[in-house]
């Protein structure tokens, strides 16, 4: 069998392909292992009963639920839902959006699929822009999504020493270089996996930074503002006409029915709804359906602010305690919680590659990530990347606290030998 350029750079390998296979694989083949990998969410009984509730509402009329089951929406997804959330950005916000600045999509990682290479890659002209990550480490996902090769530049950060274990990566503004082949600046707030949250003056000097180059700054939101609002400190959401947002419902709950929302100017949402109609002829009806109710009477603030954010919260900050317990004496740092669903653990001088532990963690019944796919379009030689494993603490804590266990002794004998 013989593969274009693009079966066998898709058909192939890839850092989320098989990030994906093997917790499937992990869990299929033992249904017990301490499951500290992946992305998915928390079971939340309150958001739960909520979105029942939801459904069955819509549900019980004949015409919604024909609306939810038996027809195609837009290539734009559907409008009632469109224009609850262009309300609600409005009566939050201020921001200047209407029913045509918002497109959903079919998850934001199909999101992210089709704007960058709306904006980087092989140009009519013959030729080329990348996309740049001003921080890195970011979203393994990203890592294989061009359709080009050489399709991320990224900007090194600088690496801020906290008291209490923690440490912090900031985006280095002073090297942050963007050249003329660049087509788009593109940030996860807060970042998958390091729970960094960028600070509402970092936002606005890339903001200021694409504008002057007239190119996209892409925010990633998928944890983060105005909902999930898995955000810990002070940030606020920040959009204009040069910054396309994308949100998700995922990591609110929902992460099985796929629902991704892009906001943006009506001249790129216009571009993306074409791509994602050829891409996927329509987006699914049923995030639509669950969330028009909860932007029109304000409820998706309530389930943020009052139940999603306090739960990770309390989450991040016991996982944390337990490993400083574990590791004590150690040459570890974890980067500063400020959001998202993860512990980013950094072990300093590491005698073996995070991949290489977390084979042996996985020998032991705890699945986590390891953080080398994660360092997008940085040099190889930098040795850091080789030092850093991603932990959820979205099991319960019973769980957590057994994985964290054996991931102390693990890390002990490495370091032991």
């Amino acid at each position: 069998m013989k593969l274009t350029a693009f079966g066998e750079k898709f058909g192939g390998r890839s850092g989320i392909g098989e990030l994906m296979d093997d917790l499937g694989q992990a869990l299929r083949e033992n249904p017990e292992i301490i499951f500290m990998g992946g992305g998915n969410p928390a079971r939340i009984p309150q958001l739960e009963q909520r979105f029942e509730r939801e459904l069955e509402r819509v549900l019980a009329s004949p015409d919604s639920r024909h609306q939810l089951l038996g027809i195609y929406q837009s290539k734009q997804g559907e409008k009632a839902a469109r224009q609850a959330l262009a309300s609600y950005l409005k009566r939050h916000f201020g921001w200047a959006v209407g029913e045509h600045n918002i497109a959903f999509a079919n998850g934001s990682q199909n999101a992210c699929f089709i704007l960058y290479n709306l904006f980087a890659g092989s140009m009519a002209d013959g030729s080329r822009r990348t996309l740049h990550l001003p921080l890195v480490p970011e979203y393994l996902g990203y890592r294989d999504i061009g359709l080009s090769r050489d399709f991320f530049t990224a900007t090194k950060p600088t690496i801020e020493l906290l008291e209490q274990h923690q440490f912090k990566y900031r985006v280095d503004l002073q090297r942050l270089q963007i050249d003329e082949q660049c087509g788009a600046i593109s940030i996860s707030r807060p970042t998958n996996p390091t729970a960094n949250v960028l600070s509402d003056d970092e936002v606005d000097a890339l903001q200021a930074l694409a504008a002057a180059r007239d190119i996209p700054l892409i925010v990633d939101g998928a944890y983060g503002l105005p909902f999930p609002n898995i955000v810990f400190g002070d940030a606020a959401p920040r959009w204009s006409e040069q910054t396309i947002l994308m949100l998700s419902l995922s990591k609110l709950g929902l992460p099985g029915i796929r629902s991704g929302i892009v906001v943006a100017s009506e001249e790129v949402i216009h571009a993306f709804n074409n791509a994602n109609s050829i891409v996927n002829l329509a987006s699914s009806t049923v995030g639509p359906a669950l969330l028009t109710q909860l932007l029109q009477d304000d409820a998706i603030d309530q389930l943020s602010g009052q139940i999603v954010q306090p739960f990770y919260r309390q989450r991040a900050s016991a996982t944390q305690a337990l490993l400083d317990s574990a590791l004590a004496g150690l040459p570890y740092r974890i980067h500063k919680p400020e959001g998202a669903i993860f512990l980013w653990l950094w072990l300093d001088q590491l005698p073996i590659s995070s991949y290489q532990l977390y084979q042996r963690l996985k020998q032991r019944g705890v699945l986590v990530v390891p953080g080398e796919d994660f360092f997008i379009g940085v040099e190889p030689q930098w040795q850091h990347q080789r030092q850093c494993l991603r932990l959820s603490y979205a099991a319960e804590p019973a769980v957590i606290a057994r994985g964290v266990e054996i991931i102390g002794q693990e890390v002990r004998r490495a370091y032991a030998q």
